[in-house]
């Protein structure tokens, strides 16, 4: 029992620091006073990180470090980051270097802007090694003979929701009346250590499991063993393809007649002797690992178009926290804390989770095919990101005119005489496309993912996801320079009254639009395999694990 209550622990410190991380938007841009399309770069690339990584440290704990060293390289990594980013402050600098203590922009040097950058980059290393380690690791202790067993687990995976929230509304009203910074970062760092000495006070009594092997490692072999053989012809006869006939008949993929270059990889060589070559399997592969390494490169293209809802994504933590920063945060004469916004997004994301997991079960209650579903959610998904940036789009216009109304141009410290609960419906938007999303994610893993990489397939699922986050800032960039071209002036200026965003989210919508349409033409011609969904339906069950 306490090796689960320590993995939740774990998780629930996660939960925490999210929230008092998700406000670093308006740290850079209130007290460093950095640009605006700055600020978001580096916190989109932060974020994009967490994301990317995981695909990196699942196979390196698979094939090298095992679950439990992963995650104790993790959280050191992710507690030094927190540690980093809480001395970084003015306040706590001040007291060991004798400088500036007071959060104005004159009192952020190097050091500074260095312990934040090696703080940020330290964070998502941890957060994207934890989440690929804790739920194995814990898993590992139910099932070789730990405190707890598998049945508790799943006992305590049905309040984990609902615990979730416990902890996000502690974290909101922590955030919301912690005004000082180097408080909020402290806080965090001291729950990043006790999530650390949590998982090391036991540390003499875990099972530990050593490195079991990647099943990524044969998606590498066919690719370097076809590329040795790139001069090589391939055999019209399939037949002549090396295939290891000791395995089960229902192991074995039969072959087929797209992406010919893999191929090569299970060619047999006149020498030297077969015995030798099946010996050495970076140079030898069996039909069954090339087909499921085409299996995984042919969702690649519907992969892609992911990138573009990562993008949309990535507005949340960036340029809808800087609209909402500056508009009017009194509701009467309550003052409505920013970081609530945070928590209604994950609220409404959980809500679209369960209305879609819903449909999904309903489905499959009623023997209706479901095989579609998860084609027709990714779709669904996109078309509420093009609302959520249309309506982000309007709701800014709308603002910009009451700052050019009210000679706010060039004062962005002062507060726009606006609703801040006039930016909610762009939430709820972007809630309802990334809630669906990971819903769908998961269900397009157990569809069409190869069998044998099922864990890494959705990695590289959120993995391109994440990309967009990545490619958010390069975005900017040339949207930027285009619109500087075009009219003289940039869209992005130094400060958000300063800027369009409300051109850059019509760019958005048209762009999104664009990629529904590709991603359409492209499930039109994708060759899709027998649905697994239909053949085994009792893994959909699994679907609503991944969509938290």
């Amino acid at each position: 029992m306490l090796i689960a209550n320590s993995f939740y622990l774990l998780t629930w410190a996660d939960v925490f620091n999210y929230y008092i991380l998700w406000m670093m938007m308006v740290y850079l841009t209130d007290v460093w006073k950095m640009r605006l399309s700055d600020a978001a770069a580096i916190v989109n690339v932060w974020m994009g990180l967490v994301k990317v990584l995981p695909i990196a440290f699942a196979h390196l704990a698979d094939a090298f470090l095992g679950n439990f060293r992963l995650l104790l390289l993790s959280s050191v990594s992710y507690t030094t980051g927190l540690g980093l980013i809480w001395m970084s402050t003015p306040p706590i600098l001040a007291k060991s270097y004798g400088n500036c203590s007071e959060y104005k922009a004159e009192c952020i040097g190097n050091l500074q802007k260095q312990l934040v950058y090696v703080g940020l980059a330290l964070t998502a290393v941890g957060m994207a090694g934890q989440s690929v380690s804790h739920a194995p690791f814990a898993a590992q202790q139910a099932n070789n003979g730990g405190d707890c067993s598998c049945n508790i687990l799943h006992c305590h995976c049905c309040c984990f929701k609902c615990r979730v929230n416990l902890i996000g509304v502690v974290a909101l009203l922590v955030v919301s009346f912690v005004k000082p910074w180097h408080v909020l970062f402290g806080i965090s760092a001291i729950i990043g250590v006790v999530s650390l000495l949590v998982l090391l006070i036991r540390v003499c009594q875990y099972n530990y499991v050593g490195p079991h092997g990647s099943s990524l490692t044969p998606l590498f072999r066919v690719l370097f063993a076809a590329s040795s053989k790139i001069f090589v012809q391939t055999p019209e006869n399939a037949d002549e393809l090396h295939e290891n006939q000791d395995l089960a008949s229902s192991a074995l993929l039969p072959h087929t007649d797209d992406l010919r270059f893999l191929d090569k990889a299970a060619i047999v060589l006149e020498n030297p002797p077969l015995s030798q070559q099946i010996e050495n399997k970076w140079r030898l592969c069996r039909v069954t690992e090339v087909e499921e390494t085409k299996s995984f490169i042919r969702t690649i293209p519907i992969l892609m178009t992911l990138i573009m809802c990562g993008v949309i994504s990535s507005l949340s933590a960036t340029y809808f926290v800087e609209q909402a920063n500056t508009m009017n945060h009194k509701s009467g004469r309550r003052r409505i804390p920013l970081v609530l916004f945070l928590w209604l997004y994950a609220q409404f994301r959980w809500v679209f989770n369960i209305t879609f997991l819903g449909i999904f079960s309903l489905s499959q209650f009623f023997g209706v095919s479901n095989r579609h579903l998860p084609r027709v959610g990714i779709a669904l998904a996109m078309l509420f990101s093009i609302l959520c940036c249309i309506t982000a789009a309007s709701v800014e216009s709308r603002r910009l005119d009451i700052v050019k109304s009210h000679g706010l141009m060039d004062k962005p410290d002062e507060r726009v005489p606006m609703n801040v609960f006039s930016i909610l419906p762009q939430f709820m938007l972007l809630a309802g496309s990334d809630g669906i999303y990971y819903v769908v994610a998961g269900c397009f893993i157990l569809d069409q993912g190869p069998m044998s990489m099922m864990k890494y397939f959705s990695f590289f699922t959120f993995g391109f996801f994440g990309l967009g986050f990545l490619v958010s800032p390069v975005l900017v960039q040339v949207v930027g320079l285009i619109s500087e071209k075009g009219s003289g002036t940039s869209w992005f200026q130094g400060t958000l009254n300063q800027s369009r965003l409300d051109k850059f989210y019509w760019v958005l919508a048209v762009l999104a639009a664009v990629n529904l349409i590709v991603y359409v033409v492209i499930t039109m011609f994708y060759r899709y395999r027998e649905s697994r969904l239909e053949q085994y339906p009792e893994l959909s069950i699994t679907v609503e694990d991944s969509a938290f």
